[in-house]
């Protein structure tokens, strides 16, 4: 397998499960993942929120982790990158205001790159006009952004060509299998060997 570099949008806010189960796992097969956010450097601190849910309207709301950043967002560029994560939180409903994150968006879909979005992240998708034509899923509060800017809707964990979506961290096994296929990441398992007998 050849590693790829693969950038992960992130603010304050984030959802924590979205942003650290990614950026862990990716590394765990072997790729390089750079964590970024408008206006933070590396070494940075993004404050994170949990999302639970539990029967209620909508999800609950707590304070996570911090997360440290180890790339710096005004020293990045996209070319550099195969792909793209964009996990969800409170941060998409204004990291969609900064035009230089939506240029970076846009760059991977215009190169046709993979890029995993999950839960609210999709809301930056749309901000920059690139959903027009795709078949996906984000969190079911987000569905008539989604549609607006051009998507179909469905329920599951999608793959439409470069783009992965899930609708929040319960989906995190099926998304990711999903990204790293996508990415064409293999993983091997060797059978287990029992401890010799002293």
């Amino acid at each position: 397998m050849s590693a790829k570099k693969i950038l992960l949008l992130a603010g304050d806010f984030v959802e924590d499960y979205e942003v650290m189960v990614p950026f862990q796992a990716l590394q765990m097969v072997g790729h390089e993942v750079h964590t970024v956010c408008p206006e933070k450097e590396d070494g940075d601190r993004c404050k994170t929120a949990i999302h639970d849910f539990r029967g209620d309207q909508t999800y609950l709301e707590t304070r996570g982790h911090d997360f440290v950043l180890n790339a710096t967002f005004d020293e990045v560029d996209p070319a550099d990158y195969d792909a793209l994560v964009v996990p969800g939180g409170r941060a998409p409903e204004y990291l969609r205001g900064y035009d230089e994150l939506l240029d970076t968006v846009r760059h991977f879909f215009d190169e046709n790159k993979p890029v995993a979005a999950i839960c609210h992240g999709p809301q930056i998708l749309a901000a920059a006009d690139v959903l027009d034509g795709y078949e996906m899923t984000a969190y079911p509060a987000v569905r008539a952004e989604v549609e607006h800017a051009g998507c179909s809707w469905v329920e599951e964990v999608t793959v439409d060509g470069n783009l992965v979506t899930g609708q929040a961290w319960p989906d995190h096994p099926e998304w990711l299998a999903a990204f790293l296929d996508v990415l064409g990441t293999e993983i091997s398992h060797e059978s287990a060997t029992a401890a010799a007998d002293d």
